[in-house]
């Protein structure tokens, strides 16, 4: 495959979840993970910039459409088989192991994947993944979610994300007086909706211990924006603290937002760290 050409295959989970993975490039294979909220053209920059020596891997996370919507409560464990199956598919296409990428909550996922199973990873890489939002205390926040997601509430779902991100009240009122009198496309929004719905549920069954990953001996980069706001800066200094083989970068005047900000930034710490490990 031409580092110009992509398309999209499906990839079936160990319980027959059907994802669908956008794939471009080629050489070794690269996994990037999206967020909450993200989907298949969420590191679209990032990969465009890449194609060229790296073969990208972008998975739609289960919840997020066009892959399946499984029904019940969603877990890391699944979210964790996911994962391993797009490696193995990635794997399985070059013979060499893949370099794990995964920003916000994809970083957290990426994390529990290279605990429970590094054998297929080269390296891993990490956007400011929000490990502080988790536990019993997102119980509550997730239950009113899902009653502002059932009466379609936007403004109320968008109040609890808010809560759970910690985003400052002067980001929110910037992005809304950036957004103006546009509207997201309702298809698009809802779909959103969807896929934080099910990752709210994995995050409130999900613990807050940064020492939990001290056992993944990968190479890794921690990547963050310096002006993104705490308890981010305190969770990256955690999980530095915690991981024994981890460098770190942290790019000035960016925030929680730098792949969509300044995916050259984010393309080039990356090529920088795959070249570094060999």
């Amino acid at each position: 495959m031409s580092s110009s050409e992509s398309h999209e295959q499906d990839v079936r989970s160990a319980d027959g979840t059907r994802l669908v993975v956008r794939r471009t490039g080629s050489g070794d294979p690269v996994v990037l993970v999206h967020g909450s909220g993200g989907g298949l053209r969420s590191w679209a920059a990032v990969a465009g910039r890449l194609a060229a020596e790296y073969e990208l891997w972008m998975p739609a996370r289960r919840g997020y459409g066009p892959s399946d919507v499984p029904s019940g409560v969603k877990s890391f464990k699944d979210e964790t088989a996911d994962l391993l199956a797009v490696i193995e598919a990635a794997r399985g296409s070059s013979g060499r192991p893949v370099h794990l990428v995964g920003g916000s909550y994809g970083a957290t996922l990426a994390l529990h994947t290279a605990a429970a199973e590094p054998g297929g990873l080269r390296s891993l890489a990490l956007f400011e993944p929000p490990l502080f939002a988790a536990g019993p205390e997102t119980v509550p926040l997730l239950d009113r979610y899902r009653a502002a997601f059932v009466r379609d509430d936007a403004e109320a779902m968008a109040a609890v994300l808010n809560e759970v991100t910690r985003v400052p009240a002067e980001v929110v009122a910037a992005f809304a007086a950036a957004a103006g009198d546009r509207k997201p496309d309702p298809a698009e929004a809802r779909r959103s909706a969807i896929g934080w719905l099910h990752d709210l549920e994995a995050l409130a069954d999900d613990g807050t211990d940064p020492a939990r990953w001290s056992a993944i001996s990968l190479p890794t980069l921690l990547m963050q924006g310096a002006e993104t706001w705490e308890p981010m800066p305190s969770t990256m200094n955690a999980l530095a603290a915690a991981l024994p083989r981890a460098r770190r970068i942290s790019w000035p005047g960016q925030s929680h937002f730098v792949t969509m900000t300044a995916p050259a930034l984010v393309a080039d710490a990356l090529r920088e760290f795959f070249t570094e490990i060999g």
